[in-house]
């Protein structure tokens, strides 16, 4: 139970940020010896690898519209990352326990993945970039709190981890909602013909 609450967690956060994941993973084994992480992750050449695109996340995540077009892209990666996690953190690919670790990082990471890529579609009709690199920032820490927690409390993480994932999809069904109905309204306006000429009787 503890390491599939550890394969939740990681798969929420791994649909925010995946190469986070594994640093936070990773840098954590490096240090600590965890026994819940496989030392495969703490490899320096999946470490430099992590870090590499994370760099690349960071600057892109914070400018708009160029963070749509990253979550576009990272659409097939980030569940595949959270299932690949998932099936390393259950340590049994070929068995039962692996599919299962594989379905749950995988799905929750492309529920988060959602969440996070239709809210950004919502911020980005906002000009300005502040809301962009407040929101960037705020995931980030969240990852990183929560990934941090979760290898010391598994169970209480993958809770908080719960609650974050229900959260962002009543936030995200409530954008959708304003959004049609503000397509709805836009739409119903329509162009305006000319007013006619009210005709006046002969006298």
């Amino acid at each position: 139970m503890n390491a599939l609450a550890l394969v939740f967690s990681s798969g929420w956060a791994s649909g925010l940020n995946c190469y986070l994941v594994v640093l936070v993973l990773g840098v954590a084994d490096r240090v600590h010896d965890t026994q819940q992480v496989p030392d495969v992750l703490h490899r320096w050449d999946v470490l430099a690898v992590a870090a590499f695109f994370y760099a690349m996340e960071f600057v892109a995540d914070k400018i708009p519209l160029v963070d749509s077009a990253w979550d576009a892209v990272s659409t097939a990666i980030r569940p595949t990352a959270g299932a690949v996690v998932g099936v390393l953190l259950a340590g049994q690919a070929d068995s039962l326990n692996g599919a299962v670790a594989a379905a749950v990082g995988g799905g929750t990471a492309l529920l988060s993945h959602s969440v996070k890529a239709g809210t950004r579609l919502a911020i980005n009709s906002s000009p300005e970039p502040l809301s962009n690199i407040a929101a960037s920032v705020s995931e980030d820490l969240a990852v990183l709190g929560v990934i941090l927690f979760a290898i010391h409390h598994p169970r209480a993480a993958a809770g908080v981890a719960g609650v974050l994932l229900a959260g962002g999809l009543v936030l995200l069904y409530l954008l959708a909602t304003v959004v049609r109905r503000g397509w709805r309204r836009w739409k119903g306006r329509g162009p305006r013909g000319p007013a006619r000429a009210v005709a006046t009787p002969p006298a």
